[in-house]
């Protein structure tokens, strides 16, 4: 009796790939990002040049991933491309910092933009904060902090997703396509919005400010400018997702580099667009003075209310909200699998690797991840929380990037059914600017950059204490396809 091995499908046209690209990337951070970028360069211009920077940076990582996940097309990502390139302990690093920052920080970031928003349905007594504010100094920095109900929002939303997808895998599935329209609806009511409605809209808004920021030289403006894109690159994670799936894809040497192009010219020109809206719409000093904290009001809310001040303000709440309901539900549902991949392989403690017996989910990765999660999301804001899981994925990113380089050399005659486009090139610039972008955050974010290396170094015990161990048959589950 002959046995064969099942194959994946190459099922995805090019029109499937490119959807695949914008829908693995649209989420939070175009609603949310605009104020703290304006306020690192100072101007609507070099705003939206860092939108196309990071854009730039992100197709180049795709391009490069998109190799790897013809290569290796079997589940697992960036799991598996590091496992080959470099060993266990670096693979094991990736899957511990998905646990502790990557995927948590996400699911963290939107409990808290989720509180952010439902506000705006809340009698304004009820989000009165509990505490003063709390004021820490660390370094040369100084971190405000206070306790207050939409902290505890944030950590419901959390705990009840975890909970639900504890008792059935096939609740996220069946509402995540419906609840991802949501996001579309409100960047099309936005910018149709302002561009015919809001009374107080000017294309002089778009000028330089009077007077304009000024930096005392060219590494002042790179600095202040990788602020910017570390803010940017949050909106555009979920490039290296598709990438993934490259080996389930029609005709890939063609349609995978044209899907990464197609798409993400799409999100630039979804992104340009959105951005344009809110500087038509706002003086640059009212897009500056938007917030992402529970006290003020996010930009994109401020926009809304330009063209429709008395029910803006719910509308665009109403579109995030359900955006970031989807995400949430299916970042929780996913994100458990690498905690439980990673027992499988021997890398994390046993518990994780057990299944439920009637669902067949792994409740106690998903108990872990949600109590994380929570704390995660009363420790740090919105902004302090993406900066953190953009730095340290980019660790990651530069090192799969660099990986294709790596197997060119320790795999040459390996089945190749994509090759990079520019290679080696575009990896080799991907890692650079990655490079670049990862020090200038130590030296502007000190704080949360060394709290997130300390949280990844954190894994080196665990790994010598279970990584001598045998490692299981299989490969892990794919990393999660989450959207921001």
């Amino acid at each position: 009796m002959s046995t064969s091995r099942a194959e994946l499908v190459r099922g995805l046209n090019l029109r499937d790939t490119t959807a695949l690209v914008v829908g693995t990337i649209i989420g939070t951070g175009v609603f949310l990002k605009t104020a703290k970028m304006a306020n690192a360069v100072g101007s609507p211009t070099l705003v939206l040049l860092v939108w196309v920077a990071a854009g730039l940076l992100s197709l180049a990582g795709a391009l490069a991933y998109a190799e790897l996940g013809a290569m290796m097309p079997e589940a697992g990502g960036e799991f598996v491309y590091l496992k080959t390139a470099y060993g266990r302990l670096p693979a094991f690093l990736f899957g511990w910092m998905r646990i502790v920052i990557g995927s948590t920080g996400s699911i963290a970031s939107f409990g808290v933009a989720f509180a952010i928003f439902v506000s705006a349905f809340l009698p304004k007594e009820w989000m009165e904060p509990w505490t003063d504010v709390k004021k820490i100094h660390i370094f040369s920095e100084t971190i405000e902090w206070q306790l207050g109900p939409q902290q505890f929002l944030a950590v419901g939303l959390i705990l009840t997703f975890s909970a639900l997808n504890c008792l059935k895998v096939v609740f996220g599935g069946r509402i995540q396509s419906v609840l991802t329209c949501g996001k579309v609806i409100g960047i099309i009511s936005i910018v149709v919005g302002v561009f015919f409605f809001a009374d107080a809209g000017s294309w002089e808004h778009l000028k330089s400010p009077v007077p304009a920021k000024t930096f005392a030289s060219f590494g002042a403006l790179a600095s202040a400018f990788g602020v910017a894109m570390i803010g940017a690159l949050w909106a555009y994670d979920g490039w290296n997702n598709m990438p993934m799936v490259a080996g389930e894809v029609k005709n890939p040497g063609k349609n995978v580099p044209l899907a990464l192009m197609f798409g993400m010219a799409i999100v630039l020109v979804i992104y340009g667009l959105t951005n344009v809206a809110y500087f038509y719409a706002l003086p640059f000093e009212e897009v500056k003075s938007a917030t992402t904290s529970f006290k003020g009001t996010p930009v994109v809310t401020k926009a809304a209310m330009a063209f429709w001040p008395a029910h803006g303000a719910k509308l665009v709440s109403v579109a995030v909200l359900l955006s970031v309901i989807g995400v949430i539900n299916g970042s929780i549902l996913t994100s458990a699998r690498v905690p439980y991949a990673m027992a499988k392989q021997g890398l994390f403690f046993p518990i994780f690797a057990r299944l439920n017996e009637k669902q067949a989910v792994p409740v106690a990765a998903i108990i872990m991840q949600g109590i994380w999660a929570s704390i995660l999301a009363l420790s740090a804001t919105f902004d302090q929380l993406t900066d953190g899981v953009v730095f340290a994925s980019m660790i990651f990113y530069a090192s799969c990037c660099l990986a294709v380089i790596v197997l060119r050399k320790k795999m040459p005659n390996a089945p190749r059914p994509y090759r990079t486009l520019g290679y080696p090139i575009v990896p080799i610039m991907f890692v650079l600017v990655a490079g670049w972008l990862l020090v200038d955050s130590v030296i502007n974010n000190t704080v949360f950059s060394v709290a997130a290396l300390l949280l990844i170094l954190a894994g080196l015990p665990i790994y010598f204490y279970l990584g001598k161990k045998p490692v299981a048959t299989g490969s892990p589950s794919q990393k999660p396809n989450v959207t921001v």
